[in-house]
C-alpha cells in the first residue's frame, strides 16, 4: 500500500502545467477539435475540456498543453483564432516548476 502511495505522489511531481488557456470556446466544439486545430500550431500533448456535472455541457473553457515552447509561441504569433464562427479567447499559462510551487507553499 505505501509504495502505491509513492507512486501517487511521484506522478503528481511530475506533472507540468497547462500552456495556454482558452476561453470562450463554443458549445458545439469538442475536446478533439481544439487539439486538431492547435495541432496546427505544434505538437498538443494535451487538451483539458472540463463538464459540468449537472448539464452535460463543458464549461466553454479548456487547457492546452504543448510539447515545447516554440509551439506556444507559434499560437500566439497569429492574430485571433476562430473555430465555428466564435474568436477564441486566449491567455499564456506561465510555466512553474516543481520548487517555486514548494516556495509558494511555504
Amino acid at each position: 500500500m505505501a509504495a502505491a502511495s509513492v507512486v501517487r505522489v511521484a506522478g503528481r511531481r511530475s506533472r507540468r502545467v497547462f500552456d495556454i488557456f482558452v476561453a470562450e470556446v463554443p458549445w458545439t466544439v469538442s475536446s478533439k477539435e481544439l487539439k486538431e486545430y492547435f495541432s496546427q500550431f505544434g505538437s498538443v500533448q494535451r487538451c483539458q475540456l472540463p463538464f459540468d456535472k449537472d448539464t452535460g455541457f463543458h464549461r466553454r473553457y479548456c487547457w492546452i498543453k504543448f510539447s515545447t515552447p516554440q509551439d506556444v509561441q507559434n499560437v500566439f504569433q497569429k492574430d485571433s483564432h476562430i473555430l465555428e464562427g466564435a474568436k477564441l479567447a486566449l491567455k499564456q499559462q506561465p510555466r512553474r516548476r516543481h520548487s517555486q510551487r514548494k516556495n509558494q507553499s511555504e
